[in-house]
């Protein structure tokens, strides 16, 4: 089975080519149909944020490393013992990871911290994928293949919104213009979000926050961002502060633009060795503020299916680059030129209604 995969540990971005990591296309070994799973001939898989890290050995060094866990496709085969209603021919998206349910954490209501959540973590950016059927969703009629590789990125958004608790009314605000941060934004407008604020850098990203109902928007290399923060929240600061950045820069200076008794959600991935410093005085003893981050999505997969009818995801499933061109994929990922990239692994469009819109916007 042809799987796109890093060959070769080392930062994607090193300019020194002799050191630079290498993905590319490999054969792996075809993963077996047992009577729970299904087998799904996968459309199109998005490349993710977190991928460079793989190449960098953050999760383990033998290679090759399959790679993928943002992906949509059809079903071309299932189990005997299948229970969920998913047939052969079924368009779904759905959890790259598996929740045992028997283990502690499972019983306990802690899915993320699942004893055995590595056993189906199979690579999505492949020919074909085979999950349990617990992890598969079919897509809503009204939304593409395309747009459905974008339910796992999605349910980072619900998984986020879950963790601010956010109260219809309260003041947030979205560090951070990648795709997590742009959903996190719709996502939380939806929920009753006011003077929503994505802060972001690149002024296009911006642009795209705005067009997806941001309220405002702070570029904080060329404004003073707590300025501006006062400015927005009539000095009261957020009442939610999400960062979707993962910028060890972008971080420090959130929790001061947090209101007294607000949330704080840190949204992305680390460096493993990055610190911040933390005045507990001022921070959790004079702001009371709650200090939370997201692992992994337990309980949202559902909620998200409802929501992907109802987000914008033109603009993040638009530029996809057929599956012999992975490596020109990854390139175009890490030029930071698009807000999402998408590899098209097989032609399954005819499968949509809409199929005739599919071609716009691709990279071949």
């Amino acid at each position: 089975m042809r799987t796109v995969a890093v060959t070769k540990i080392g930062s994607l971005r090193d300019p020194d080519e002799s050191a630079r990591g290498r993905v590319g296309i490999v054969e792996l070994p075809d993963q077996p149909l047992g009577p729970e799973d299904v087998r799904i001939r996968v459309a199109y898989a998005a490349i993710c944020g977190s991928d460079p890290h793989l190449a960098e050995g953050f999760f383990g060094t033998d290679v090759p490393i399959g790679l993928g866990h943002e992906l949509s496709g059809v079903v071309e085969a299932v189990g005997d013992g299948v229970r969920t209603g998913i047939r052969v021919g079924d368009r779904v998206a759905g959890n790259f990871l598996r929740f045992c349910g028997s283990c502690g954490p499972c019983r306990d209501g802690r899915q993320q911290f699942c004893e055995h959540i590595q056993d189906y973590n199979r690579p999505g950016m492949a020919e074909t994928v085979t999950w349990h059927e617990s992890q598969a969703y079919r897509l809503p009629e009204s939304v593409s293949l395309r747009q459905g590789c974008l339910l796992e990125p999605v349910s980072v958004a619900v998984r986020i919104a879950d963790k601010t608790r956010l109260r219809v009314g309260d003041r947030v605000a979205v560090c951070g213009g990648g795709p997590i941060g742009q959903l996190a934004l719709q996502v939380m407008r939806l929920h009753g979000a006011t003077s929503l604020t994505l802060i972001e850098p690149i002024a296009a990203r911006r642009e795209m926050a705005l067009a997806a109902g941001a309220e405002h928007v702070i570029d904080p290399v060329g404004e003073d961002q707590a300025a501006r923060a006062a400015e927005i929240t009539g000095g009261r600061g957020y009442d939610v502060v999400i960062d979707a950045s993962g910028s060890t820069r972008a971080v420090r200076g959130l929790l001061d633009i947090a209101a007294k008794g607000g949330t704080v959600v840190y949204g992305a991935m680390y460096p493993h060795d990055f610190e911040m410093p933390l005045n507990l005085s001022d921070a959790l003893y004079l702001k009371e503020l709650t200090l939370t981050g997201v692992f992994v999505s337990p309980y949202a997969f559902p909620r998200a299916v409802q929501l992907l009818p109802l987000l914008d995801l033109d603009a993040l499933s638009a530029t996809w680059f057929p599956f012999d061109q992975a490596v020109e994929a990854f390139a175009a990922h890490l030029s930071g030129e698009h807000p999402k990239v998408l590899i098209r692994c097989n032609d399954l469009d005819s499968h949509d209604l809409d199929s005739h819109d599919l071609d716009e916007g691709g990279a071949s």
